[in-house]
């Protein structure tokens, strides 16, 4: 096996209850330039009739899901799902603990006792090379992430200091314009009850919010809106789009998904419930999640490529605006992430294997856990792969993107897991997969390919090709 160049992480992470002021933002990256190029379709929404009723249907269909009347096929009751959308408002970057619940009832357990967060400020992890792969791709995905808030918002990088030259061409290419949402939802950057700097949240544009109390991740007494306006998490000055927590759970979901393939269609749906929880609890609209997540599987397959752009890099994670501010991993450089992958899955699969006491795949599929049927699974991941918004993009519409011509790096999230599978294999089971074309993101380009990516469908039909391999044997 091929050794990774890692060097040291911490497992200790400093964090903000409550963030009341914009912290200081990097000059944009090349890979946050590409990540907001992929973004900016949204920026020139209001210029067409098709894209001024995406923007309206996505303020409906945020508004019926954070209600409940969107009446979406939840895996558990929706009073229960609201409590799990504000327990998941903290964050657990350091080690994805508050996600490895998708990992199964007995896996999931034994990977969480050893994986904690006993206060907001302290955290362990399962093993080091496990915590080196996590704070290394949190550190690429989030940093393509927070780049896009206040660059949507007005044009900042961080509320106040502009852009590069390279950040505001993308947005002049576009003929796009900033605080979108704000507009459309009629709260202005500035206005009354609206985001100081753009593109107000949910809970500031939406005309009826239902809010609610319970208990957040450490078992306190908690309120929505602790998280919304503060104490917990001040989201008021903190920009919408693309959404952060979608970012991290589509990260760290699909981090283990790959370290636990047998669990790798389970870790997609608990990403894209951690997403949707977002719109539950009112922090975050339909748009917002698809962009978070575009972001962390665009991200993730090029790190998967040992893309250069992507690997290689010595950098701290980068301060989240608005969304837990927390300094983990301290340092991580990782120069081959795909032997950084295979040493994490060794050492993580050791320690599951000894603690479970039978074969990986045996522990993977004891599930009495929400995720333990397919079939609601797979109900529940689809109401999210669109949200069910219009069309914005025609020319995509109706179309089968080719995935291996448009982003042949995409492969790479299949063949991490399945070897068994050739790079082409699994592009064209990405291809075959893909849901509807034409939304907002999808406009032809390579980013936008990866809004179409139905890793759940892909994953299983993944899964059956590298099982007809094995029996061929």
């Amino acid at each position: 096996m091929r050794r990774a160049t890692i060097h040291g992480a911490a497992v200790r992470g400093a964090a903000l209850a409550c963030l009341l002021l914009p912290l200081p933002a990097e000059a944009q990256t090349a890979t946050n330039l590409t990540a907001l190029k992929g973004l900016a379709t949204v920026s020139a929404l209001p210029r067409t009739e098709a894209g001024r009723a995406a923007l309206a249907a996505n303020l409906r269909v945020t508004g019926d899901i954070q209600s409940g009347a969107g009446q979406q096929p939840y895996l558990m009751p929706f009073d229960e799902q609201r409590q799990l959308a504000l327990r998941d408002c903290f964050i657990t970057d350091g080690n994805a603990t508050e996600l490895a619940d998708g990992l199964g009832s007995r896996l999931g357990t034994i990977y969480q006792e050893r994986a904690r967060y006993t206060d907001y400020k302290t955290f362990g992890n399962v093993t080091q090379s496990v915590a080196d792969l996590i704070g290394y791709t949190n550190n690429i995905t989030k940093s393509d992430s927070n780049s896009g808030k206040y660059f949507f918002a007005n044009g900042t990088t961080d509320g106040k200091a502009p852009v590069s030259e390279a950040a505001a061409a993308i947005l002049a290419a576009r003929g796009g314009v900033v605080d979108v949402f704000g507009k459309a939802y009629e709260r202005p950057a500035g206005a009354k009850g609206a985001d100081a700097y753009g593109n107000s949240r949910p809970f500031q544009t939406l005309a009826r919010l239902t809010a609610y109390r319970g208990a957040d991740y450490f078992g306190q007494a908690s309120h929505s809106l602790d998280w919304l306006h503060g104490p917990s998490q001040n989201l008021t000055d903190s920009p919408s789009y693309p959404s952060g927590h979608t970012t991290y759970g589509y990260t760290e979901a699909l981090v283990l998904a790959l370290l636990v393939p047998e669990r790798y269609q389970q870790m997609i749906v608990r990403a894209a419930e951690y997403g949707n929880n977002r719109v539950v609890v009112g922090a975050h609209y339909a748009m917002d999640v698809l962009g978070g997540r575009t972001v962390a599987l665009h991200a993730v397959a090029h790190l998967l490529a040992n893309d250069p752009a992507y690997v290689g890099q010595i950098r701290k994670n980068p301060a989240v605006i608005g969304e837990m501010s927390r300094a983990t991993n301290d340092a991580v450089a990782i120069t081959d992430y795909r032997a950084a992958l295979e040493a994490a899955r060794s050492d993580l699969g050791r320690v599951l294997k000894e603690v479970c006491g039978d074969a990986l795949a045996t522990c993977a599929q004891a599930d009495t856990g929400r995720f333990r049927d397919a079939t609601a699974n797979a109900a529940f991941y689809e109401t999210t792969q669109t949200y069910g918004l219009p069309v914005v993009h025609a020319e995509t519409a109706g179309t089968v993107e080719d995935v291996a011509k448009l982003a042949p790096e995409a492969g790479h999230l299949l063949t991490a897991a399945f070897p068994s599978l050739s790079l082409a294999e699994a592009n064209a089971i990405l291809t075959e997969t893909q849901g509807p074309g034409g939304g907002f993101l999808d406009d032809g380009s390579a980013f936008g390919v990866y809004s179409r990516l139905n890793l759940y469908a892909a994953a299983g039909k993944a899964a059956e090709l590298a099982a007809r391999k094995q029996a061929g044997r």
